[in-house]
């Protein structure tokens, strides 16, 4: 009951960490005397550079912006004296107090990373690049057009206001189906969770196994074949494989009922009978994403007592940026506790669903500065229309949740982490244990993923069994799967063996970065469970119910 009233005048969980970490500051007096001394000697130094570059004396300022942190980058933040002033003394404030809430005694690690991050989400949206009367750039283009800017931001805001968002990217300059999602296939197989696709092949031959794909119910499949130059769907049609794809329906209240029980017996499950009928093969190779992967990884565990051992019908699995154990979830875990979840599962089942607006809004509060502050200044400040992007048309094209499944999902995994628990949990009527699992995995981990981090995506090796493959990509959530074979590389990757017995950094000691997309060493590692080459089909299914993408992914 304590924790329903605190969610209820608190659902967000603000307020709470803040205090503690106020009141866990007073009560160490010695801790915080220090804090200040060091604060004043900074603040002294900052004084002494701020007089000589009032004089015109010139002086290096102490405070620097974190390398990510762009907000600063035109020159005159630096060469104009009463410009590089102001950004100094918001960057020493604001690291010292973010420093601080780290470094809070008496708090738990959770505590304090809660705490520093609402503190830095209220620094960020006060940073003076956010105001007019702050922002050189802004005062400096208005001049420039005449006053032009500002009437085009204002006409942005218009527009931003009347869709109910900040819009990284213009709607008008995509549709799925005629510039993104556009590799020819057919819709195979459907029920009322999700529909198959198969993809046309372009090779004469393909490999016998089929490559089935979970993709993640949490925005849209196609951000795995957006134009052609990025379609990893697209690449491995090329490679040779025979490529089935989920497309879930994006839930209405009507679904509101639908558990986590239905999205592995209807929804993983169908998939890899339905590839498994049309190709007569006895297995497949299956991928998961994110959340898709986390459902393979839970129906892999319950196929092994689901199927008799002679029966499995998966040969490898694959994952993707994909979390199975939730005791550091990354940034995400600032929404997380007893009483936020508590909250949010009572407001999900009023409702029926969880509104995709409202996940995409907190999944664009962990990055505040570049997916929201960004588009603030350029849209509004500056006046810029946002330039096409079909990464971020994707992002903006959101999904729903069912109230039943996703509240399950946060409590069970998010929030008391069972997935890792021997039997601690039951799905579709079988208990579920990773270490029962034995195909041989390839699991793909982001450096920069904020949403999965790197590290608790290398935790399955430490539970499943068999043969196991990390590969460490460059960039984050996204870029890092989203990865093309370019020439010269953009990004790079670590790739080798693991051990159960490994921690991440054990293993990265033993690996080298490598340039270029890891999807070549991927395709490599597939063919020892992808069988002999068989003629490609001539028909897709027997019958078709749409041409790709499908109606589901086309839904509001």
């Amino acid at each position: 009951m304590r924790e329903r009233i605190a969610a209820a005048l608190d659902p967000m969980g603000v307020l709470a960490p803040l205090l503690h970490a106020q009141a866990a500051w007073w009560l160490h007096p010695q801790e915080l005397l220090e804090e200040m001394i060091g604060f004043s000697r900074d603040a002294m130094a900052l004084s002494a550079h701020s007089a000589r570059r009032v004089m015109g004396i010139p002086s290096q300022g102490p405070v620097t912006p974190q390398p990510d942190d762009t907000r600063f980058s035109d020159p005159v933040w630096t060469e104009q004296a009463t410009w590089d002033i102001t950004k100094e003394w918001y960057l020493l404030i604001t690291h010292h107090i973010q420093d601080m809430l780290y470094e809070t005694p008496g708090l738990s690690g959770k505590e304090r990373r809660r705490a520093a991050f609402w503190w830095r989400k209220y620094l960020n949206a006060v940073a003076p690049t956010n105001f007019f009367w702050t922002n050189p750039t802004a005062q400096r283009k208005c001049a420039e057009t005449q006053g032009k800017s500002l009437a085009e931001g204002w006409q942005n805001f218009y527009e931003d206001l009347l869709a109910g968002d900040i819009r990284m990217t213009n709607p008008k300059d995509f549709k799925v189906g005629e510039n993104l999602a556009t590799t020819p296939g057919a819709v195979v197989a459907r029920n009322a969770l999700v529909e198959i696709i198969r993809y046309r092949p372009v090779q004469a031959k393909v490999r016998a196994t089929p490559l089935l794909i979970v993709t993640p119910w949490i925005n849209k499949f196609y951000v795995l074949d957006l134009v052609p130059k990025k379609s990893l769907i697209r690449y491995l049609l090329e490679q040779g494989f025979d490529v089935f794809l989920t497309s879930w329906k994006n839930p209405g209240v009507e679904m509101k009922d639908a558990s986590f029980d239905d999205y592995i017996r209807d929804g993983v499950d169908f998939a890899v009978r339905t590839a498994q009928s049309l190709t007569d093969s006895p297995q497949v190779n299956a991928v998961g994403y994110c959340i898709g992967g986390t459902a393979l990884a839970i129906y892999m565990a319950w196929a092994s007592r689901a199927y008799a051992a002679d029966k499995q019908p998966v040969a490898s699995w694959t994952l993707f940026t994909t979390l199975t154990d939730f005791s550091k979830p990354g940034d995400i875990e600032v929404f997380i506790d007893e009483g936020s979840v508590n909250y949010l599962s009572d407001a999900m089942l009023r409702k029926g669903v969880l509104d995709g607006k409202e996940m995409a809004s907190a999944f664009r509060l962990l990055r505040s500065n570049s997916l929201i502050w960004h588009y603030y200044v350029h849209g509004y400040l500056l006046g810029e229309k946002p330039p096409p992007f079909d990464v971020l048309y994707w992002n903006m094209d959101t999904t729903r949740m069912p109230a039943v499944m996703h509240s399950w999902y946060l409590r069970e995994l998010y929030l008391h982490n069972r997935l890792i628990e021997r039997d601690g949990l039951t799905v579709a009527g079988q208990p579920i244990d990773l270490e029962r699992i034995q195909q041989p995995l390839y699991a793909v981990g982001a450096e920069d993923d904020h949403i999965a981090p790197w590290r608790q995506a290398f935790r399955i090796a430490n539970f499943a069994h068999g043969n196991k493959r990390f590969v460490l990509s460059s960039s984050g959530h996204i870029l890092g799967i989203i990865n093309p074979v370019v020439d010269p590389p953009k990004r790079r990757f670590l790739a080798g063996e693991a051990h159960r017995t490994d921690t991440p950094d054990k293993w990265q000691s033993r690996c080298e970065w490598l340039a270029g997309s890891w999807w070549p060493d991927w395709v490599k590692w597939l063919d020892a469970s992808s069988g002999a080459q068989r003629a490609a089909p001539e028909v897709l299914a027997p019958k078709v119910l749409a041409a790709a993408p499908g109606e589901y992914v086309l839904e509001p």
